[in-house]
C-alpha cells in the first residue's frame, strides 16, 4: 500500500497504545456482534450522509469512516460516495461487515482492520471522516493525537462528522445528570444499554467534556461548524478542516 503524501505515518508502537485492548471486549465477540445494532436502536445514518453532501462533499468524493462497527454507516455511504473505506480495530465487526457489504455489492466500500493511531490513508486525501461512539475508546492524550492525524488525512476543506457520548456539564452536576441518564436506561441488554452498560462505560470509557473536546478539535485545525447537543450526554458535530 502507498501512502499519500503528507499522510501522517502510524505512531510509534514503541509507546502507542493496542487500540484493540480498549475497544471493550464484547465488540471483538461475534455473537456480540450480531446483536449490535439492535442494542444501538438500529441508528439512521441519513442525517450523517446530508450532513456531508450539505458541506460539500459530492457524489466522487472518498470517505474514511473510523470505528466502522457493523458499517450502518459505510453502507449508507457506499451508495452515495466514490470510495468508502471502513476502518475498524475488531476483526468480528469487519467480517460481520464485509458479508454486508458483499449481499449488496458494495464493490466500492473497502475493510481496513487498523484504528485511529494506526490507519494510513492511500491515495489522494479523503474528503471526509466519519466516526460514531469511538472516539471515546482513547484516554484524551490519545484523542487529541487521533484527531491530528485525522486533520491531516483529509483534504483543506475536508468534513469530520464526529458522533460521540461527550459531557455537556460542569463534574459539579455529575452526579444529577449521570442519574438521569441511568434512570432512562434499558431494562433488556439485548434491546438496549442498560444501568450496568452505563455504569461500566464510565468505569472503565474514557468520554470527555465538551470543554475539553472543543479545544482539541480547535487544535487539530478544525473548524467546528456545527455543533448539536441530546440530552447533555450526545454530542454531533460537523468541522471543517482549515486551510
Amino acid at each position: 500500500m502507498t501512502t499519500a503524501p503528507g499522510t501522517p505515518p502510524a505512531t510509534p508502537a514503541s509507546w502507542r497504545i493496542d487500540e484493540s485492548a480498549y475497544a471493550g471486549p464484547e465488540h471483538l465477540d461475534p455473537d456480540f456482534v450480531a446483536g449490535f445494532d439492535r442494542k444501538q436502536g438500529f441508528p439512521d445514518p441519513a442525517p450523517d450522509v446530508a450532513a456531508l453532501r450539505r458541506h460539500g462533499v459530492g457524489e466522487d468524493a472518498t470517505v474514511v469512516d473510523l470505528g466502522a462497527g457493523t458499517g450502518r454507516f459505510a453502507l449508507a455511504a457506499a451508495r452515495e460516495f466514490a470510495r468508502v473505506v471502513a476502518v475498524d480495530v475488531s476483526p468480528a465487526m469487519l467480517e460481520h461487515l464485509r458479508v454486508r457489504a458483499a449481499e449488496e455489492g458494495a464493490a466500492n466500500l473497502a475493510c481496513v482492520r487498523a484504528g485511529f493511531l494506526t490507519y494510513e490513508h492511500s491515495g489522494p486525501p479523503a474528503d471526509a471522516v466519519h466516526t460514531r461512539h469511538a472516539l471515546h475508546q482513547l484516554p484524551d492524550f490519545w484523542k487529541a493525537v487521533a484527531l491530528d492525524r485525522i486533520a491531516r488525512t483529509l483534504r483543506p476543506g475536508g468534513v469530520l462528522r464526529l458522533r460521540d457520548l461527550v459531557f455537556d456539564f460542569r463534574p459539579a452536576e455529575a452526579e444529577t445528570v449521570l442519574e438521569a441518564w441511568m434512570a432512562g436506561a434499558a431494562d433488556d441488554p439485548a434491546r438496549g444499554y442498560t444501568r450496568q452498560d452505563y455504569a461500566e462505560h464510565l468505569r472503565t470509557e474514557y468520554s470527555t467534556f465538551r470543554w475539553l473536546l472543543e479545544p482539541m478539535l480547535d487544535a487539530a485545525g478544525f473548524e467546528i461548524v456545527e455543533a448539536e447537543y441530546e440530552g447533555r450526554l450526545f454530542g454531533t458535530y460537523t468541522c471543517l478542516r482549515r486551510p
